[in-house]
C-alpha cells in the first residue's frame, strides 16, 4: 500500500479532517438539491435549453463574482467568509423549498433561486480553497486537494441516486429541503475552527486596488495562465455531459428522476477512483500527459453517450467522464495553489473558477441551445471535438512541471527609519535603486531583471535606466501610490525569490549593497497670478 499513506496523509490534521467530514454532508445536500432543480425543470417545461440553464445558473455567479471573492479571501478572515456564504446559501435553500411546497415554482423562479445559490458559492469557493493550505502544510496541499474532489465525488455517486430517490417519492421540494439541512453541520465545523492568524502589521487592501494586485500577479505569471486557458476549454466542452444528462435519461433512455440519479451516481463513481489514483498518476505521468489523456477520453465518452441509446454504454461512459473530470480540474487547483503565495492565492483561485466557471456556464448555454435545435447525438458530437481539441491545444500552452517552490514569506524585510515624519497614506512614493554592474555581467543582471518581480508584486511606473556617463551605473525606478503600499510590496517577497535578489546584490559592484533612494513625490504649483512661470533651468 504504497500509495495510500502519502493519498490519505492530510486526514492526519485534524482541522481538515472535521472540515472535510462536514463538507461530505454538505455536497450530498448540494448535490441532492442539484437533481431536484434539474428534474423539477423538466417537468415544468419541455425546453432543452431551460434544462441546461440549471447548470449554467449555478456556475455563472462563480464566473461574475469570483474576483471579489477572492480579494475578499485574501484580505478578510477567511473563515468568516465560509461562515457567511454558508449561512447565506442555507437561507436561500430554505426559502426554495418553501416556495417549492407551495407550488410557485416557475422556470425563471427556479432559475433566481439557483443563480442566488451560485452566488453564495462564489462567495465560499475561494476562501475554502485558500484555506486548504491554512490546515495542512505546503507538501500535504496536493493530497488535500484531491481529497476534497474525492470527497465531493464520493457523495456524487450516491448523491445523485438519493435525490433521485427523494425527487421521485418526496417531491422536489423534499430535495430542496435536505440540502438546507446539509449546511447545518459545515457550518458547526468552521464555527469551532481555530485558525492561526499571523499578526496584521498592515491595513486591509482596498477591493479594487486587491482585485487589481491579483490581476497583475496572474497576468505575469506565464504558468497560470496556461492553467486558465485550458481549464476554460476544458469546462466549455465537458460540461455537455453534465448539462444534458436529464434530457438524455429523459428522452434517450425514456427514464425518470431515479435513472438520472444513476446516471450521475455513475459519473460521481468514475470521479472517486479519478481522485484515488491521482498520487499514483502524477507519479508516473507528466501534469501536461495526465491532461491530454484526461481530454482526449473524456471527448471519447461525450461521443459515445451521443450516438448510443443503450444504458449500459451511457453508464460506463458517465464513469470514464467523471473520472477524466476530477483528475483534470484537480490537477489544475493543485498547479495554482502551488504556484501562488499565501498573499494572493484566494485571488488566483478566483481566477481559475472565474474560468472553469466561465466556461461551463457558456457551455451549457451552448450546448442547450445546440440540443434544443439540432438534437442531443450532434449537441453532444460537437462538444466532443471541442473537448478533442483540447489534446492538441497542449502542443501550444503545455502544463507546467508540478513543483512546489517555496513561496513563503521571506520576512527580511525592516521598515526603514525615515528623517521625514509621513503618514502609512501618504504618497506618492518614488523609489530609486542603484546598481554597478561590469560590462561581463550585463547578460545576467539584464536576465534577472526580465523577472520584473517587482513589478509582479505590486510596483508601478517601474523602468530601468543607464548612466550615459557612467555606463556601468544601472538604475532601477518604480513607484507606489502610498508608503503603505511601499512596505506591503516588499512584504510580499518570497523565498522563492530570494535567489534573484541575491544574485542581483551579488553582481552589484559598488561598495556595500545596492543603494536604494525612498522618495515622496511633491507637486510644485506656480506662484498666484505667475502661471506661466517657469523654473531656470540649465540647458548643459
Amino acid at each position: 500500500m504504497p500509495d495510500r499513506k502519502p493519498f490519505l496523509a492530510p486526514l492526519s490534521h485534524e482541522t481538515f479532517r472535521t472540515i472535510w467530514l462536514a463538507s461530505i454532508f454538505s455536497n450530498l445536500g448540494g448535490l441532492i438539491q442539484g437533481v431536484g432543480a434539474a428534474w423539477m425543470m423538466t417537468s415544468i417545461t419541455a425546453s432543452e435549453n431551460m434544462v441546461a440553464l440549471v447548470q449554467a445558473s449555478t456556475t455563472l455567479p462563480i464566473m461574475m463574482f469570483s474576483l471579489v471573492a477572492g480579494a475578499l479571501a485574501d484580505n478578510f478572515d477567511r473563515k468568516v467568509v465560509m461562515l457567511i456564504a454558508q449561512g447565506f446559501m442555507f437561507t436561500v435553500s430554505a426559502l426554495l423549498a418553501t416556495v417549492a411546497y407551495l407550488g410557485w415554482i416557475t422556470p425563471w423562479t427556479l432559475l433566481t433561486f439557483t443563480f442566488l445559490i451560485g452566488c453564495g458559492t462564489a462567495l465560499n469557493n475561494p476562501a475554502w480553497q485558500a484555506s486548504v493550505g491554512d490546515m495542512v502544510p505546503r507538501e500535504d496541499v496536493p493530497g488535500a486537494v484531491s481529497l476534497n474532489s474525492m470527497g465531493f465525488n464520493l457523495t456524487r455517486s450516491v448523491g445523485p441516486a438519493i435525490g433521485g430517490a427523494i425527487v421521485a417519492f418526496g417531491g422536489a421540494a423534499m430535495a430542496f429541503l435536505a440540502n438546507a439541512a446539509s449546511y447545518v453541520a459545515l457550518m458547526s465545523a468552521l464555527f469551532l475552527w481555530k485558525p492561526q492568524r499571523p499578526a496584521a502589521t498592515l491595513p486591509r487592501e482596498a477591493i479594487g486596488p486587491a482585485i487589481a494586485a491579483g490581476l497583475r500577479y496572474v497576468s505575469m505569471s506565464p504558468n497560470l495562465l496556461k492553467v486558465f486557458v485550458r481549464s476554460f476549454v476544458f469546462g466549455l466542452a465537458a460540461v455537455a455531459v453534465l448539462g444534458l444528462l436529464p434530457v438524455v435519461a429523459r428522452d434517450v433512455i425514456g427514464g425518470g428522476p431515479l435513472t438520472y440519479g444513476l446516471l450521475l451516481g455513475g459519473f460521481g463513481i468514475g470521479a472517486v477512483a479519478g481522485a484515488y489514483f491521482n498520487t499514483l498518476l502524477r507519479e508516473r505521468l507528466t501534469s501536461e500527459n495526465i491532461v491530454r489523456c484526461s481530454f482526449a477520453l473524456f471527448a471519447l465518452s461525450e461521443a459515445v453517450i451521443g450516438v448510443t441509446d443503450n444504458v449500459v454504454l451511457i453508464g460506463a461512459a458517465a464513469i470514464v467522464a467523471g473520472s477524466c473530470w476530477v483528475v483534470a480540474l484537480s490537477l489544475f487547483n493543485t498547479i495554482v495553489q502551488l504556484s501562488t503565495p499565501r498573499w494572493v492565492v484566494g485571488r488566483a483561485l478566483s481566477f481559475y473558477q472565474m474560468a472553469t466557471f466561465g466556461g461551463m456556464a457558456a457551455g451549457a448555454w451552448i450546448w442547450g441551445s445546440l440540443a434544443e435545435s439540432q438534437g442531443i447525438g450532434t449537441a453532444l458530437s460537437i462538444a466532443a471535438i471541442v473537448t478533442a481539441c483540447g489534446v492538441v491545444l497542449g502542443l501550444a500552452l503545455p502544463m507546467p512541471v508540478l513543483a512546489s517552490l517555496d513561496l513563503d514569506p521571506l520576512n527580511t524585510f525592516r521598515e526603514p527609519e525615515l528623517q521625514l515624519d509621513i503618514l502609512p497614506r501618504s504618497g506618492p512614493i518614488a523609489i530609486q535603486v542603484d546598481y554597478d554592474i561590469s560590462d561581463l555581467d550585463l547578460a545576467e543582471f539584464l536576465q534577472l531583471m526580465a523577472e520584473r518581480i517587482r513589478i509582479r508584486d505590486g510596483a508601478q511606473a517601474w523602468a530601468l535606466m543607464r548612466d550615459l556617463q557612467n555606463p556601468q551605473r544601472w538604475i532601477e525606478t518604480y513607484h507606489t501610490p502610498t508608503w503603505v503600499d511601499y512596505v506591503r510590496h516588499n512584504t510580499r517577497r518570497t523565498k522563492a525569490d530570494a535567489e534573484n535578489f541575491e544574485r542581483l546584490r551579488k553582481l552589484h559592484q559598488g561598495p556595500g549593497l545596492p543603494n536604494v533612494h525612498r522618495m515622496i513625490e511633491r507637486q510644485v504649483i506656480p506662484p498666484e497670478g505667475d502661471v506661466f512661470h517657469q523654473a531656470q533651468i540649465d540647458p548643459h
